[in-house]
């Protein structure tokens, strides 16, 4: 594949023939193999697949959380996969946010300072309107003081989106996110990410089982055993419901 820098510096982020690979020999598991996927900038993209298909290992991945045996990751016009672990740490910390389906709030930090938490590594200061939209979009506003104990799942998973979203990162990666929420709680935490994509230009890159949730993307990436299979653009809850039994049919005949 041949990008020009004109066309990476429009994509949030890149993957071209990566590879990843776990143990050496006959027993070698491929998490991945020869992924490409390109990430537009201002885009909403769900990964899917089966249980054991690489969508987490991907997302670590494009994210810099895991080094790759073979291929190339980028961030923008940062090649990722050539940077040294401080580098993708400081990437990680400056250009990235993350939502994870566990939260990993600091349970001794109130809602506020978690949210504030990577402006406070950083050393930089909040933008005051910027941190108002959030709390209010997010419905947050009266729990600010409170620590993760004192609040309800749904009201931890939206701190912890306020906390990815802070500091305004061009790439936001979303692991399960809705896996420890109930189905209210789900629709307002997809529908704000879909508002960030929308109204705010914000790129997400979700990891997903969920054919409902996945139906708020602007495309659907599907995976089977470490490469990409398909793709969905425009995704309903019954289109995507569709797409993932033929796994179950595919399984069925090998």
């Amino acid at each position: 594949m041949t990008t020009t820098l004109t066309t990476r510096i429009s994509l949030a982020a890149q993957a071209v023939g990566v590879v990843k690979q776990y143990g050496t020999g006959p027993t070698a598991v491929r998490a991945l193999d020869g992924i490409d996927i390109d990430l537009p900038k201002g885009q909403f993209t769900a990964v899917m697949g089966p249980s054991g298909s690489g969508k987490s290992t991907l997302m670590q991945a494009l994210a810099g959380l895991d080094t790759i045996d073979a291929g190339t990751v980028r961030v923008g016009y940062i090649d990722v996969s050539s940077l040294s672990e401080k580098q993708r740490t400081l990437l990680r910390r400056d250009q990235i946010g993350f939502v994870f389906q566990a939260f990993n709030l600091v349970p001794t930090l109130t809602a506020r300072e978690n949210i504030f938490l990577p402006l406070t590594l950083a050393g930089s200061r909040p933008d005051a309107a910027w941190f108002d939209q959030l709390v209010s979009t997010l419905g947050i506003g009266d729990r600010l003081e409170h620590r993760p104990s004192e609040l309800s799942g749904g009201q931890q998973q939206r701190v912890a989106v306020g906390r990815a979203l802070v500091s305004r990162p061009q790439l936001v990666f979303a692991d399960e996110p809705t896996g420890n929420l109930d189905s209210r709680s789900s629709r307002q935490l997809l529908k704000f990410l879909r508002h960030t994509v929308v109204n705010l230009g914000q790129t997400i890159v979700m990891v997903t089982h969920d054919p409902a949730s996945a139906s708020y993307a602007d495309r659907v990436v599907f995976l089977a055993d470490g490469r990409i299979v398909d793709e969905m653009t425009a995704p309903s809850v019954d289109r995507v419901l569709d797409r993932m039994r033929r796994f179950d049919t595919d399984n069925e005949t090998h």
